[in-house]
């Protein structure tokens, strides 16, 4: 379990592909704190540290991850945000992140708005997932507030802070991101789902 809350980021410094697998070596600053199957999530992906050397660790995808989340695009040197997996006992500063993506999404606008920035997501509705209006939602791992909520699409608004301190400050027009969607609105999609 995760909170969404990014710890810090790191840089991919090497991508190995073994049969359907790929292996990727990051760099960051949280190196030195990791042990061996830990599970670490990587732009929301949780994957688990297989390897330690330094300042770089490696943590395997299989094909399964790879098809439902944005990793068949991360190339070396891009900007991954971190975060390690919740305490009990923990404050939960964000809301309840499984680190298993639901799907991707493609960002479609970005505004800034007199020091903060608006950013426009959309989605494949089909596969029966909602946003909520006020609702949470993990963009890339980050835990954010949905604003603007439609059938498809939805907006985050992001402060200076989380801009400096996660990969948004990369997004462009197109950027591929993956989405966990809230568990209570898993729930109540999967609900009317049922009912229709």
């Amino acid at each position: 379990m995760f909170t969404g809350i990014i710890e810090t980021l790191g840089i991919i410094k090497e991508i190995k592909r073994d049969n359907d697998n790929l292996h990727i070596t990051v760099s960051s600053s949280i190196t030195h704190e990791l042990k061996i199957d830990q599970s670490v999530a990587h732009n929301g992906v949780c994957l688990t540290v297989i390897a330690i050397d330094n300042e770089e660790y490696t943590v395997t995808a299989i094909r399964e991850t790879i098809v439902k989340t944005n990793l068949a695009e991360w190339r070396i040197g891009d900007l991954l945000n971190l975060e390690r997996a919740m305490k009990l006992g923990d404050r939960l500063d964000g809301h309840i992140v499984q680190g298993h993506i639901d799907q991707t999404g493609v960002c479609t606008a970005i505004s800034e708005a007199n020091g903060s920035w608006y950013f426009t997501f959309e989605y494949d509705s089909k596969l029966n997932n909602i946003t909520i209006e006020k609702g949470s939602i993990t963009v890339n791992g980050v835990s954010l507030t949905v604003l603007n909520s439609k059938p498809n699409e939805f907006s985050v608004a992001i402060i200076p802070y989380t801009f400096e301190h996660t990969n948004f400050k990369a997004f462009q027009l197109g950027t591929k991101i993956n989405l966990e969607f809230d568990v209570v609105g898993k729930y109540v999609a999967r609900l009317y789902a049922t009912r229709s």
